[in-house]
């Protein structure tokens, strides 16, 4: 007998095959692609097909910010379209918390599908969400899904978000559970919100060892695991490790991750007697026609409210080229700072360029341009730190920089096996120089606040996205116990209020910051 898993993972709200950076775009991904995928490998299966919608979900789109944002929406109008898809089972992912708990457990109620989280536990070391794992039985085939969720999110989400929940590592979980269902069930699938923090070739560390991925570590520790899905890194991987089928299918519902099981009748039950991976490129199958129709409504509304226009520019203000603006103050970049030290009072402010997909702002500003380039729904931190941490923040977003042959290149290690651009962040209301011919720790050769020096022992007020402000990117000296005051509004809705204060905006930089190499 031959065993289906399907798996999608990271396809962070995104319904039609479009990335909203205009309207009528047919692009090779999309929920609705997925749709049709799903049906054509389900006629063809030969054997039972077992579907795991893997987490990050219900966040990253401009059209899930607008289901989340607006008060005649509520999150079913997300998730009718997952349940459409008739998924077996889910999990969560670190995503799911973006708009606050009651969300996430509003979105898990209206799901047709039991979603599974055995590491996230209450106070009774109990799985805070309820079901740790799902047995189903298909063909006669018993099987068991473990969930398992990535334990760093303590270091994204804000405390107030995931008081009451304590994050457990998959490997110490797993141990616990996975002996237990090679009890109960034929074939053990763990579905993991996490991905990998070695090599899968030599088991070299590919990142710092933090928790936030075990993936690695799950399968060289835990044995009876027959097949692993993984997500949360947007990789693409299809292959085995340490024997064990493993896919990561990207995100954006690009890809559909497939893991097959050969299966024979034992006394027993079934056993597993070998194993396949791959990933199903959605590009190949047209969006199923009946869920875009049901959709179209939300759909027309939402490029609507994208092409709504909230200010002008004068000057340019487009992003030409993304590398260029991280090594010259870019008119968007300090546009964004000014927005948050407006919102915040603060005098000092850092931001980043997210990806290298951002256009920046076009003449005629619309909600299209604000949410196209600022990505997450992020909100603000007034952090009061030290001019030694500041210093130390420098060095560290110094590290993203490399120079290579006399050109600077985005450091390799922090663009595979996950692109990181999120991570290098770009200062107003100080002077500094990088000079990136200096070793790392030792590359921040000036820094002045107010014309004077930042000295290492006095205090300074920094504001920034909550994500960097609780120490996300691995920004050790930043925390929670550092803020000093929140800005409880979205970044998205700080850009279109400031533009309404300031309906024309100057396309200016004041170089305060200089890039040596």
């Amino acid at each position: 007998m031959e065993l289906k898993i399907l798996a999608t993972s990271d396809m962070h709200g995104y319904l039609n095959p479009t990335n909203f950076a205009e309207r009528n775009l047919s692009l090779p991904f999309g929920t609705t692609r997925v749709a049709s995928l799903f049906k054509a490998v389900r006629q063809k299966a030969t054997g039972p097909v077992v579907a795991i919608e893997n987490g990050d979900f219900i966040q990253g789109s401009p059209l899930s910010y607008y289901v989340a944002k607006m008060p005649h929406h509520e999150v079913n109008t997300l998730t009718q379209v997952i349940n459409r898809l008739h998924y077996d089972c889910g999990i969560i992912g670190n995503h799911e918390f973006n708009y606050g708990l009651p969300y996430l457990k509003a979105a898990l109620k209206s799901y047709q599908h039991p979603v599974v989280c055995a590491n996230l536990l209450n106070d009774q070391g109990e799985p805070f969400f309820g079901q740790p794992y799902y047995l189903l039985e298909k063909e006669g085939v018993k099987i068991a899904v473990l969930g398992l969720t990535t334990q760093y999110i303590p270091h994204w989400e804000q405390p107030a978000t995931i008081q009451g929940i304590t994050f457990e590592s998959i490997v110490t979980c797993a141990k616990r559970y996975v002996p237990q269902l090679r009890k109960l069930a034929d074939v053990v699938i763990v579905a993991y919100h996490g991905g990998f923090e070695r090599d899968l070739n030599d088991g070299e560390p590919t990142e710092a060892l933090t928790g936030e991925n075990e993936g690695y570590a799950l399968l060289k520790e835990v044995p009876g695991i027959d097949a692993l899905v993984t997500g949360h890194q947007h990789r693409e991987i299809a292959t085995k490790l340490f024997g064990v089928p493993v896919i990561q299918p990207g995100y954006r519902g690009a890809f559909v991750g497939e893991i097959t099981l050969q299966l024979k009748k034992t006394a027993q039950g079934y056993a597993v007697t070998d194993s396949s991976s791959q990933l199903l490129a959605t590009k190949d199958y047209a969006p199923d026609a009946e869920l875009v129709a049901s959709i179209a409504e939300l759909s027309s509304e939402v490029e609507t409210w994208l092409d709504q226009p909230c200010g002008k520019v004068e000057g340019d203000m487009l992003i030409h080229d993304p590398m260029a603006a991280r090594l010259t103050e870019h008119p968007y970049i300090e546009l964004i700072n000014k927005v948050q030290m407006a919102a915040s009072g603060a005098k000092i402010s850092g931001a980043a360029l997210f990806n290298n997909e951002g256009r920046g702002f076009n003449p005629t500003i619309t909600m299209r341009d604000i949410i196209t380039n600022y990505i997450y729904p992020n909100t603000l931190a007034v952090l009061k730190i030290s001019g030694a941490d500041l210093k130390a923040a420098l060095e560290k977003t110094a590290t993203f920089l490399s120079l290579v042959d006399g050109q600077v290149i985005f450091n390799p290690r922090y663009v595979n096996p996950k692109p990181q651009y999120y991570n290098y962040d770009m200062y107003e209301g100080i002077e500094y120089t990088i000079d990136l011919r200096l070793p790392e720790g030792q590359r921040v050769t000036r820094l002045m606040f107010d014309s004077a020096p930042v000295e290492p022992t006095a205090s300074y007020e920094v504001v920034m996205n909550q994500y960097r402000g609780v120490g996300g990117g691995n920004y050790a000296m930043f925390s929670p116990t550092k803020i000093v005051k929140e800005i409880q509004v979205d970044m998205t809705e700080l850009i279109a209020e400031y533009l309404k204060k300031h309906p024309v905006i100057e396309a200016t930089v004041n170089n305060n910051f200089t890039i040596l190499f």
